[in-house]
């Protein structure tokens, strides 16, 4: 563009604006085709709006820094990986939650501001891979735009999710998490992934993470660790980190096992019945909790508009 032509200013500000408002007039689509799915009620909607979720981020995050593109991608580019300071991490931690919940929760301009966001933040994120991992050999092309790193990126919070529900709130039928997949990949022209491209069903869900696996593209590299490291390393005084063994428990606990066994993170009879232990435990108390503490700010707005949990 030259910059000395007033023109090109027009004609760029103009592309601009249509392209917001195409995006826009996608996410108001998205959440029509949302609200026709879940007349009934949300699956998704009641997963998401629980703040003991947050738990299951971890194993999903893991699960992500698995794949070594996007596990450079993070490295390269993410101040998670660049300055791990507590400030750091709890801003960008804040930042993707918040974006979650306003795709779950939304009104289809927060949904479209929302992924906008995330488009964004992704048009900086490309580079090559600097070491060879899995199947991947050094100076593999990599773009936070790839719809094979989306879709894996998405299948992680798919898995995680519905799983750390069933640990810490209650059981969830089979209908049910087919239905959270469903609902999850109706998003998808959002963030530029193709049409039919993200599993619809648990079934499907379960079958993509167990090929991923076998296909060599799930391979714990240098980068995963580093990055595992700060990720398991604890936010509070160092007084305060046995508090944080049962939040460890719960992301060894979460992640599939082959992944689990490729970070080389210890698990056993006495950690599994642990993280039943303590899960129950959590289950026994979330009953008699405020709104105000279990569930998400989002998802009680929600619930005040729509007269309904979510």
């Amino acid at each position: 563009m030259d910059a000395t032509n007033p023109s090109d200013g027009q004609t760029h500000a103009a592309a601009s604006l249509n392209g917001d408002r195409t995006h826009l007039e996608t996410a108001e689509r998205v959440v029509s085709e949302f609200g026709t799915l879940t007349q009934a009620e949300s699956v998704s909607r009641r997963i998401n709006s629980e703040t003991v979720m947050l738990i299951g981020w971890g194993p999903a995050i893991l699960m992500q820094f698995a794949h070594p593109l996007v596990a450079a991608g993070v490295a390269d580019h993410s101040a998670f990986a660049t300055t791990p300071t507590p400030a750091t991490r709890l801003r960008r931690l804040h930042g993707t939650l918040s974006a979650m919940l306003d795709i779950t929760f939304g009104t289809p301009e927060q949904v479209a501001r929302a992924t906008e966001g995330i488009n964004r933040i992704h048009d900086y994120v490309h580079g090559h891979l600097g070491e060879t991992v899995g199947v991947f050999s050094a100076g593999t092309w990599y773009s936070a735009h790839d719809p094979e790193l989306l879709r894996w990126v998405h299948a992680t919070l798919s898995f995680c999710l519905p799983r750390t529900y069933e640990l810490y709130v209650g059981p969830l039928t089979e209908e049910e998490k087919d239905r959270y997949c469903l609902e999850a990949s109706l998003a998808a022209p959002l963030l530029g992934i193709p049409e039919n491209y993200l599993p619809t069903n648990w079934a499907e869900l379960e079958e993509y993470i167990e090929r991923m696996v076998a296909s060599g593209q799930i391979a714990v590299g240098r980068d995963a660790r580093e990055l595992a490291h700060e990720l398991l390393s604890p936010l509070y005084p160092r007084v305060l980190w046995p508090l944080y063994w049962p939040a460890r428990l719960a992301m060894f606990g979460v992640l599939p096992p082959s992944i689990r066994q490729a970070y080389g993170f210890p698990w056993s009879e006495g950690h599994e019945r642990a993280l039943r232990s303590s899960a129950a435990l959590v289950r026994y108390t979330l009953p008699v909790l405020p709104s105000l503490v279990r569930h998400w700010p989002a998802a009680r707005r929600f619930g005040r508009s729509h007269g309904s949990a979510g």
